[in-house]
This record gives structure tokens, sequence and C-alpha cells, in this order.
């Protein structure tokens, strides 16, 4: 299975907060590390996932100043969140047999607030390292049309969480 993530930092340009620029440096996780993390995911949902020759998802670091101009705009709630998911399997696009063996599945865009994983990694007494992952799965998992709108659903969303870490060597515990 091939998979194509495509990692970015982005700040907001009026943010002059210099504990960001921290927290994004710490977040300098390796595109490949990223790579081999979403492939191992995507295999591992096999067959619960679209079929497709590849994938593709966009993965962007942001400060809470950034997130928080989306949560606004797309979610309507004006304050920092930890992670956003835009999903790109929710609209229906005409596609033809040919293009969508052709082309990798556009998944959508996973957007995490570095400050706010910094904080809850730190309440965790986990590393930043390991809530970018949790996070990631998160978002992944919206992506695919996971949903928590109640408790229940949540805690299966979270579970389903920390099998996928577990498969790229990441120990969680969650109550």
């Amino acid at each position: 299975m091939q998979v194509e993530v495509c990692v970015q930092s982005q700040r907001n340009q009026s943010s002059a907060n210099e504990l960001t620029s921290q927290h994004l440096a710490l977040a300098d996780i390796s595109p490949q590390i990223w790579q081999n993390w979403f492939t191992t995911w995507l295999e591992s949902l096999q067959p619960h996932i679209p079929s497709a020759p590849s994938y593709e998802v966009g993965v962007v670091l942001g400060d809470d100043d950034a997130i928080q101009v989306l949560n606004s705009n797309y979610r309507h709630q004006n304050k920092p969140t930890d992670v956003l998911a835009f999903a790109a399997l929710e609209t229906e696009c005409p596609q033809s047999e040919d293009m969508l063996n052709s082309m990798p599945l556009y998944l959508g865009d996973i957007i995490i607030s570095v400050d706010t994983a910094q904080t809850q990694a730190q309440q965790q007494k986990h590393s930043l390292l390991t809530e970018l992952a949790w996070l990631a799965t998160h978002g992944l998992l919206h992506l695919l049309g996971w949903d928590h709108p109640d408790e229940d659903t949540l805690q299966l969303m979270c579970r389903q969480q920390v099998i996928l870490l577990k498969k790229i060597g990441i120990t969680i515990d969650f109550h």
C-alpha cells in the first residue's frame, strides 16, 4: 500500500508567541516517520476503508492562534482545539474508474495545534510525540468517517486509537 503524507508547519502570522516556535521545533517528526505511521494505520484499517491503489493525507502542525481561526470559521467555536479534520470523502465527486485506479485517494487534511498538544502531553504525562500520534489517529479516524456524538462512540473511537498506536509501538493508558 502506498500512502503519501504531506506535512507542513503553519503559524498564525500575527502570533509572536516564542513558545509556539519552541513547540513546533519539538514537533519536528520526520516526514518518513509520518509516512510510516499513516501507512501502518491504513493497512491495519483495511478492509474498512475505501479501496484505492494509494492514499494521500495532509497534516498541518500549527499553533493555537491558527487553529482557533479554523475552529471559529468551520465549527463556530471561537477557541483553540487540539485537532481538526477536514475529510475529503464527505463530498460526492464524480470520478471515473481510470481516475480512481491511477491517482491517490485523497482522504483530507488533519490540523493539529502543537501548543495544545504540548499542554495535553504534560497533563497526560507522556511525550509530545505520543500526543501528536494520538491526535493524528483521532484525525485520521474522522477522515474515514468515524465520529463521536456521544460518550459511547467517543469510547469506541479512543479504543481504536489505542489499537492504532500499538501498531507503531506507542503504548498509551486510556481509561
